[in-house]
């Protein structure tokens, strides 16, 4: 049964809003502020996503742009035409948010629909392509909230909606266990890390003398000794795309996951490479964020690709995240600063017995192997669930 159409704009409790713009001496304390790599880069927006800048507004400012449960964002603009006017929903959150100017706020009347189907809705071909279909410009493609509630969107009766909206959210439960699943098993690793190589208390430690503030035959080394490093050097933007031609493409921590990165942005032209298993750190603002990459990829100005020299790549992986937790903080001191490649060659490192390290990779590698099952299966489920989402938004299957 096919649905009927109404006009977006009918349905809003309030019209569209783009977001706030203030200059840079604005940021830093104040309420969270979502910007498009954020919203770009998370389909549900809440205030536990990692890496928000604050930013200072008065309370007209914050009456204006803060954001509430079941609001939609649409990203703007892109360099990336099929990057334009992506969707995401706000959950519930617990202190205020606002919004950057790139992005348009819709707030809807959920008397006449429900704001989970509309995010679906734009989350299916249907949806998008009506999306991109109102995107102007050459070189940056930009939609205008006048357009968006201009568009003509499927409306099935709203207990139908609540029934779609229910089912693919079935798929998002699932994946959110999985997440859970993952983070407890890199917690439980990151722990022993700290208790055997920051607290000192590994195997035999009761018979190791401390020299110099580290057990006896230890060493310092500095990271470009102990690991190959892959600085990034971003393509033009003229060469991506997001219909997969050529290799995936990452410049920076927007398509990081629990561990593994996603890939959402393309390129046809090859600068420099990550390979399948290297280790991804943020080397611009936020400095010092870690993911895996499974394939190989091309990789941008803001990451650095790390490799092991010594094949302890699990070991090597805990040692930055522990690095990274416990300074946060490298090159100019600053927590948003960016590296260079100097800064991270002589990034300064414990290099213990090899004996010890290969203890902690025969407990952290079955967890690593735990997480990377976890984080297959959730992408199956996401498979599963996009492969249904057009068919339940077009009718096709009744509900």
């Amino acid at each position: 049964m096919r649905h009927s159409t109404v006009k977006f704009g009918e349905l809003y409790a309030e019209n569209s809003r783009n977001g706030i713009y203030k200059s840079k001496e604005f940021l830093g304390s104040g309420v969270l502020l979502v910007k498009m790599n954020q919203q770009f880069g998370n389909r549900f927006i809440d205030d536990h996503i990692a890496d928000f800048e604050r930013i200072e507004l008065t309370d007209d400012e914050i009456s204006r742009f803060e954001l509430l449960e079941n609001d939609l964002l649409f990203s703007r603009t892109s360099i990336v035409p099929e990057g334009v006017g992506m969707c995401s929903i706000v959950k519930a959150i617990d202190e205020p948010i606002a919004f950057e100017s790139n992005i348009i706020r819709i707030r809807l009347d959920e008397s006449k629909i429900n704001p989970l189907y509309v995010f679906r809705y734009f989350q299916s071909y249907i949806g998008r392509g009506k999306v991109l279909s109102i995107a102007g410009g050459t070189t940056i493609k930009t939609i205008k909230g006048s357009s968006l509630k201009e568009l003509d969107i499927h409306l099935p009766p709203l207990p139908k909606q609540q029934k779609i909206a229910s089912i693919l959210s079935g798929y998002d439960d699932l994946i959110e266990n999985n997440q859970r699943r993952i983070q407890l098993l890199e917690e439980s690793a990151r722990l022993l890390y700290k208790e055997w190589f920051v607290n000192f208390r590994f195997p035999g430690h009761e018979n190791t003398k401390i020299v110099d503030g580290v057990p006896e035959g230890w060493e310092r080394k500095p990271l470009v000794e102990v690991a190959h490093l892959t600085m990034g050097q971003s393509p033009k933007s003229e060469f991506y795309n997001a219909v997969g031609d050529g290799l995936p493409f990452h410049q920076g921590v927007t398509n990081y996951g629990e561990r593994f990165v996603s890939h959402k942005i393309y390129s046809t032209k090859i600068t420099r490479l990550a390979e399948s298993g290297d280790i991804l750190c943020s080397v611009s603002a936020p400095v010092g964020r870690l993911n895996y990459t499974l394939d190989k990829i091309i990789l941008g100005r803001g990451l650095c690709a790390i490799s092991s020299k010594f094949e302890n790549q699990s070991f090597l992986f805990y040692q930055l995240k522990n690095y990274f937790f416990k300074e946060d903080i490298i090159g100019s001191g600053a927590i948003y600063a960016a590296v260079t490649k100097k800064d991270m060659e002589t990034l300064e490192l414990l290099k213990p017995p090899v004996n010890i390290v290969r203890s902690f990779e025969g407990i952290s590698r079955p967890f690593d192997k735990q997480i990377k099952n976890l984080s297959e299966q959730n992408q199956k489920l996401a498979q599963a669930r996009d492969m249904l989402l057009p068919r339940l938004m077009n009718g096709e299957i009744e509900v």
